[in-house]
């Protein structure tokens, strides 16, 4: 390796020119792919071959820079080898620290300088500064135009696994499809700040949207299929992503994330079996939303009773009529209500209405004498909860 004097114009104020052999440049090659590889995590063949290809091109322009000549015209040839490197799964760190320790290479050829020669060493650190950030403004570049690609691609098959899934159509052989699913119906009430004057409600909206979306994609590694509004929508999780018991604290990551409560309901199903789950999963959505229930996940046993009851027929419609007695006496069809919110018990019934336990025996037992069911009999107690519920769900 050698840096001979010489008088050219275009050297400018370094008029050094440095001349290295093939050998000395495959040297300072693995020198440079040696300390990447020691400084981890990262490491193996695709650090001597992709990564490889991105030192070569910054030493071939870092001592064509050095030597005086214009830098190069164009960066297709970097960003290509940049782009074989995420292709390859190099983190952009991994690349980006090659091309650090390539351009400490620059300064130590520098360094070889005659000491009071201060000013071509301040022209040639001038010109590797200049040089390493045209190189990482095009790492950076490749990496980015290659992840945005790489994530459309997976956009597009994630959207049409989901919809196949939901259509009952068969997916795509290339797409991974899994034995069984949870199915989830998602309510998503608005922000507060929706209704925020000074605020575009649209753009609050879309917020809540992709801090929810973000939030899935991260607790399911990816995992999880969507199809999402700002209201809600349907949410696929593969079975081996999550246990059904891990469901509820899924469910309270997600509301947190989008900072409002959400009500879920959730139908297994295989993946022929999906519509039919993703419709039955949001009728029992609907029945959970309109019994006025708490946000969180309810499951189709817990409704089982309350979904059968919202469907129209003649069979609602009287259990419904069982009430009518009391539709003179609201103070008693609340008291029923609330007696059997409380599990039955007239002491915490009666401190929530504020009236004496025996006031509850009282109204319980006129109850009893005007719709003919006996709330203190598990028969007549049967007939007077599904009658509330029919009459709510009516």
């Amino acid at each position: 390796m050698t840096i001979e004097s010489l008088d050219r114009p275009e050297l400018g104020a370094l008029g050094r020119q440095i001349s290295l052999s093939a050998r000395e440049i495959d040297a300072l090659t693995r020198t440079v792919i040696d300390h990447v590889a020691a400084a981890g995590p990262f490491s193996g063949a695709a650090l001597h071959g992709e990564v490889k290809i991105v030192v070569r091109i910054c030493l071939d322009w870092l001592i064509h820079r050095l030597n005086g000549h214009p830098g190069p015209a164009g960066t297709d040839s970097l960003e290509g080898a940049a782009a074989g490197c995420a292709h390859a799964g190099i983190p952009i760190d991994t690349v980006l620290r090659a091309v650090n320790e390539t351009f400490k290479t620059g300064l130590d050829l520098i360094a070889r300088l005659e000491p009071a020669d201060t000013v071509g060493v301040v022209t040639g650190i001038g010109r590797v500064v200049e040089l390493s950030k045209l190189v990482t403004g095009a790492v950076s570049k490749a990496y980015v135009r290659e992840y945005k690609a790489d994530a459309a691609e997976h956009q597009t098959a994630t959207h049409n696994l989901t919809s196949a899934l939901l259509g009952g159509q068969p997916p795509a052989h290339d797409l991974l499809v899994a034995a069984e699913y949870f199915v989830l119906a998602l309510a998503v009430p608005g922000h507060p700040d929706e209704d925020r004057p000074g605020l575009d409600r649209q753009v609050v909206a879309r917020r809540k949207l992709r801090r929810l979306q973000s939030a899935l994609a991260a607790l399911l590694d990816g995992a999880a299929l969507s199809l999402l509004s700002v209201d809600g929508g349907t949410v696929l999780v593969p079975c081996t992503a999550s246990t059904d018991a891990e469901l509820d604290g899924l469910v309270q990551a997600l509301a947190e994330a989008a900072l409002v409560p959400i009500t879920a309901t959730v139908v297994n199903a295989r993946p022929d079996e999906v519509p039919t789950a993703a419709r039955q999963a949001h009728e029992l959505l609907d029945t959970a939303q309109r019994m006025g229930l708490d946000p969180g996940l309810h499951r189709f046993a817990e409704l089982a009773l309350q979904h059968q009851l919202s469907r129209p027929g003649i069979a609602r419609e009287v259990l419904g009529n069982h009430l009518t007695p009391l539709d003179e006496h609201p103070e008693l069809r609340d008291t029923l209500q609330i007696y059997i919110d409380a599990d039955l018990s007239r002491l915490r019934a009666a401190e929530r209405l504020g009236v004496h336990p025996n006031t509850v025996d009282y109204r319980l037992r006129r109850i009893g004498e005007l719709t003919g069911f006996d709330p203190a009999r598990a028969s007549g107690l049967w007939y007077l909860r599904s009658a509330l519920i029919a009459r709510r769900l009516a």
